[in-house]
């Protein structure tokens, strides 16, 4: 199947979106090429999608954002981008062994990231428990599909009225729709999709970007 991610796709007409939308600069694209380099380069984050993430994160005014799963850092970073000098954003992974640092350095946004290793439910829970409720703007959840939903609730608690949490993958190359993939992830996939779409405190809208986002406005 095409991959549905934009720096990956060879639809021409996400071709023509990209020739004609995409603004990266010479740090992106640094951190594109090294990770489609790596065994797993196919995680690297849709560039079309971290680039509206730019655009939505400037509409709101943001500041304090939440990212769960990072791989390399290039969403972190593009989003690190669009954020004042006096933001931060909250980027938890389960290892650092990739992390572009190096490249956010030249990128001018080191500053603004602060990583936290380790299991993201338990980071999470904790920052509730330091009494941090309410005070995100923004948080992206792209990591291990099993713990999605564990994700978006503690996200949820985590974010002010107004704020807005991303889904990533909400597509999963299109298994979602075929029966035939049973296997967890889809599962897990599925599931949360079938739990957002009926979840009354948040407005939410399903895109086909990069490999599916749905965006859930709380309430």
């Amino acid at each position: 199947m095409n991959s549905l991610k934009s720096h990956s796709s060879n639809d021409p007409i996400q071709q023509y979106i990209n020739s004609h939308s995409l603004r990266l600069t010479p740090q992106q694209e640094k951190l594109i090429e090294r990770t489609k380099a790596m065994p797993y380069g196919m995680m690297l984050g849709s560039t079309d999608e971290a680039q509206f993430f730019q655009l939505l994160l400037k509409s709101m005014n943001a500041k304090k954002c939440i990212e769960v799963g990072a791989f390399t850092g290039y969403t972190t970073m593009t989003m690190a981008m669009a954020l004042p000098d006096d933001a931060e954003i909250i980027c938890c992974d389960i290892t650092d062994q990739y992390l572009a640092r190096d490249i956010w350095q030249e990128a001018g946004v080191e500053k603004k990231i602060q990583v936290k290793i380790g299991p993201a439910v338990e980071i999470l829970q904790k920052m509730i428990d330091q009494g941090q409720s309410g005070q995100y703007d923004f948080a992206f959840i792209d990591a291990d599909k099993t713990n999605y939903l564990k994700y978006y609730e503690l996200c949820l608690k985590l974010l002010r009225k107004g704020g807005i949490i991303a889904i990533d993958n909400v597509i999963w190359s299109g298994k979602v729709c075929n029966q035939e993939h049973q296997d967890p992830d889809t599962v897990a996939i599925r599931e949360v999709n079938e739990f957002v779409k009926n979840d009354k405190r948040v407005d939410i809208s399903m895109l086909k970007l990069g490999d599916g986002t749905t965006l859930c406005l709380k309430l």
